[in-house]
């Protein structure tokens, strides 16, 4: 039976209905945006109201008081009821005199007054670029982005939401509001609104209710028609996931826990920017953090706050560097220290002589593999005896997207085909399903999440001796294959067989 038939409710595709339709009189976009419900029109002392829940019986009451008219439900998909909502809130922008709002008397806007905002994020300042923004705020977070960007051109200015690792287009706001965007972000933000030729960084917090607040880091960027913003969402939620949720296999994930139990040595977890270290080594402090041990960190900067844990904000003007931290860290009686990044022999250096005198370090590099990792350090000057004599684990990992359970289609490979990408014998002689993105309603294009995907190897007899005898990245690659730990490539194959991604998606975060 279909949904609407079940209901007994109308269904309507919105997919080409106009918003621009919509009667000015019942457009209350407070409770369109409390709801997620939109009015469409008006007959014969009726208001047709689009919903997903017809049986939301409290939304609907709301706008029958609202309106003073009779309420009927009509049904709509989630996807695309929740697209012409967005046309509906962002043609406000379009629509509204903005004449009034003079940039220089967003200067005078002081601390007061966004401490007043933080505690009123749903919009109740009636000046429209405070509540544009805002909804560009809290869309960002209802839809999972991890990266916003607020980008001036000569004849456009674009905003895009960076969602499981992807760029999207949300919104095109008339470029001659360049300025007054980039003033609002930069006052929520605590900036210098005067200052233009220089980049600057600041840190948003957006409460969402009484318990629950998210953190914006910002950067601001001269460009030639304006200053670029760029806005990192800092969810500690993340850094709580568990260890189960982020993908690792059994294997790996066991022998990350078996070195996070080891009194001494060091774990260090590489990849590129955005690929999911941070949480990694959150979890692994998360697992570590009890009360009877000290834990310390170095961080640039710290992006989550983590309750029972030392985090040193490093800030190399001040001459608070990772090195430095280090040295204080081992005059505060640690246990654990963990290292937002090895950037430098001196690092390098104190990060090794804290693992050999009896403290887990973990850390990261930024490094394409975890042998490269190993030749990393030898090439910043580190004896190979210590890294062979301190290393007890590498990670490196990307994140995939993974794929909308909803609608994942059934892709036919032939074994050949599957043989050359790098499947093994064994899993081709099972036989496996592989899937390929779609989209629906649920997804809007064909993934839904992301998953980690990890090269886990630890420091073995055999690895340790090409370290001593000067082997390189290819040498060490090559036991680590002999020693039965799989390549990125092969646990990104894993997940396809698992039906968890793509083929194009292991393509696109792994090399072959």
């Amino acid at each position: 039976m279909l949904l609407h038939e079940e209901f007994g409710t109308p269904w309507l595709d919105l997919k080409s209905f106009n918003v621009e339709s919509i009667p000015e009189q019942i457009l209350n976009k407070k409770l369109i945006e409390k709801h997620r419900c939109l009015p469409l029109s008006v007959k014969q002392g009726r208001v047709y109201i689009a919903t997903t829940d017809p049986n939301n019986i409290g939304a609907l009451e709301e706008f029958q008081f609202s309106s003073g008219l009779t309420v009927e439900p009509i049904l709509a998909s989630h996807y695309q009821l929740k697209s012409a909502i967005e046309r509906v809130l962002e043609a406000d922008l379009e629509e509204l005199d903005l004449s009034g709002i003079d940039e220089s008397t967003l200067a005078d806007i002081d601390v007061a007054e966004e401490k007043k905002e933080d505690d009123n994020a749903d919009g109740k300042d009636d000046a429209p670029i405070v509540i544009y923004i805002n909804k560009i705020l809290t869309d960002a977070i209802r839809k999972g982005a991890s990266d916003l960007h607020f980008e001036p051109y000569e004849k456009e200015y674009r905003i895009r939401f960076r969602i499981d690792g992807i760029l999207h287009t949300v919104s095109t706001p008339p470029v001659n509001l360049s300025s007054r965007i980039s003033a609002r972000l930069k006052v929520m933000s605590k900036l210098d609104i005067a200052e233009r030729r220089l980049p600057q960084d600041g840190r948003i917090k957006l409460k969402l209710s009484k318990t629950k607040s998210i953190d914006f880091r910002v950067s601001t960027l001269p460009t030639l028609f304006g200053e670029k913003i760029v806005m990192r969402i800092l969810d500690s939620s993340s850094a709580m996931l568990g260890i189960d949720i982020l993908g690792y296999e059994p294997e790996q994930k066991a022998l990350y826990e078996e070195n996070l139990a080891k009194p001494q040595g060091m774990i260090l977890v590489t990849g590129p920017t955005g690929s999911g270290k941070t949480v990694s080594l959150y979890t692994g402090l998360n697992i570590l953090n009890t009360e009877e041990r000290n834990i310390s960190t170095a961080e640039d900067p710290v992006e989550i706050n983590l309750s029972g844990i030392n985090q040193v904000h490093i800030n190399n003007k001040a001459g608070l560097t990772f090195a430095s931290a280090l040295r204080s860290f081992l005059r505060q009686d640690p246990d654990i220290v963990m290292v937002g990044e090895i950037r430098d022999l001196e690092t390098a250096e104190i990060a090794i002589k804290a693992a050999q005198t009896g403290h887990l370090v973990l850390s990261t590099l930024h490094t394409n593999s975890a042998a490269e990792t190993l030749t990393r350090l030898m090439n910043m000057g580190v004896p190979a005896y210590n890294i062979a004599g301190s290393v007890n684990l590498i990670i490196a990992q990307r994140l995939g997207r993974r794929l909308c359970k909803e609608c994942k289609q059934e892709e036919q490979i032939p074994d050949e085909q599957l043989r050359e990408l790098g499947f093994s014998a064994e899993d081709i002689a099972k036989g496996f399903t592989v899937y390929k993105p779609v989209g629906c309603d649920n997804c809007a294009g064909g993934y839904k999440g992301r998953v980690g995907i990890y090269e886990v190897m630890p420091m073995t007899e055999a690895i340790a001796n090409i370290i001593m005898e000067g082997g390189n990245a290819l040498d060490i690659g090559r036991q680590m294959q002999q020693d039965g730990v799989n390549t990125l490539r092969q646990s990104g194959l894993r997940k396809v067989v698992q039906g968890v991604t793509s083929i194009a998606e292991v393509n696109r975060v792994t090399s072959a």
